[in-house]
């Protein structure tokens, strides 16, 4: 997850979780606020949502529904 740690990003690290436990993926939340480090994935609005380091979604803060599509 990228982001500096604002409500948005930490509703994205939120529903990241939910989707995770509910398609039964063992998983790790990383969560990166430094801002060279978000920008490096190319990522300029946060938040950011990275799966095996391929940015999946920047700017908004998909539903549970949408982020269990993404990691199908």
């Amino acid at each position: 997850m990228l982001g500096p740690g604002c409500a948005k990003c930490k509703k994205l690290a939120e529903h990241a979780e939910q989707a995770a436990k509910e398609l039964g993926i063992d998983y790790k939340l990383e969560k990166i606020t430094d801002l060279t480090q978000i920008m490096n994935f190319g990522v300029v609005m946060t938040p950011g949502l990275v799966v095996d380091g391929v940015v999946k979604t920047s700017g908004k803060v998909p539903s549970v529904e949408e982020i269990k599509k993404l990691l199908s």
